[in-house]
């Protein structure tokens, strides 16, 4: 079984989960947003990268090495680190670790050495952040990559450039009354189900400065509608509603939809 590392407070620790490798296509795609295994789409806007959250919906972080070098990736959510929780910079936090080309999937927050609880969207009332009393930067996933410092120069043919992912879940089109009773509502991540999430720590040593940095901003879709990210619904037209309407239909009573 594979074990993925992460780094510890001075970069110079780190420590490992057990998964199965991930085939990526795109080699430089570097921090993917998944939600039921399917990569967001990332929506490029004024300068920022942004997704939309799902509300009540668990995702997971794909973190993907692009170096023939080890990384250590430190990785915040809301502005806390996902092994700890803690509010630092880049350089002191503690790192997840990468081999070289290597693809890991973090599925939520490192609560003991074996469990993590699942990221889950939310609102900022209900979110981990609120309990901890940080909400300074809620809405927000980062990722600073760090190269492991060697003794020799290894050639890097890594293109850095920012390429976005082609598949994306399709969001559920929301009724004009839901989408007015959300329009104040925020994204942020909570604590979901436990799951489970082994690690070990090791050592490394890491270069002082992130070779790559990444900002996620990730909102409910009126937020990014009011942000001119995604286009408005077209309002329905209750009267040429009406006037399509023809009476009896051939087919039978359906089943209503289920509610759970």
């Amino acid at each position: 079984m594979n074990r993925h590392f992460a780094v510890l407070a001075v970069a110079s620790l780190a420590l490992v989960f057990g998964t199965q490798p991930v085939a990526v296509a795109d080699a430089d795609r570097g921090v993917e947003i998944l939600v039921g295994g399917v990569p967001q789409r990332h929506y490029a806007h004024r300068g920022r990268l942004y997704v939309e959250a799902l509300k009540g919906r668990e995702y997971a972080i794909r973190l993907h090495n692009p170096y023939p070098v080890r990384v250590a990736v430190a990785l915040s959510v809301d502005g806390l680190n996902t092994i700890d929780a803690r509010q630092t910079t880049a350089a002191d936090a503690r790192k997840w670790a990468l081999d070289p080309h290597q693809t890991i999937t973090i599925s939520g927050w490192q609560t003991s050495q074996t469990e993590a609880r699942r990221f889950e969207f939310t609102t900022e009332a209900r979110s981990y952040g609120q309990s901890l009393g940080a909400t300074a930067n809620l809405g927000v996933i980062s990722a600073a990559f760090f190269k492991e410092r060697v003794l020799s120069v290894v050639p890097d043919a890594s293109n850095d450039a920012a390429k976005l992912p082609a598949a994306a879940p399709r969001a559920r089109q929301e009724t004009p009354a839901a989408a007015a009773k959300r329009a104040d509502e925020y994204a942020a991540t909570g604590m979901g189900r436990r799951t489970g999430h082994a690690v070990t720590q090791i050592s490394m040593d890491l270069e002082k400065a992130p070779v790559r940095t990444t900002n996620i901003r990730y909102e409910f879709r009126p937020q990014l509608v009011s942000l001119g990210i995604l286009p408005q619904a077209p309002a329905a037209d209750a009267l040429q509603r009406r006037e399509r309407a023809r009476g009896f239909a051939p087919a039978f009573c359906p089943e209503p939809p289920s509610r759970n």
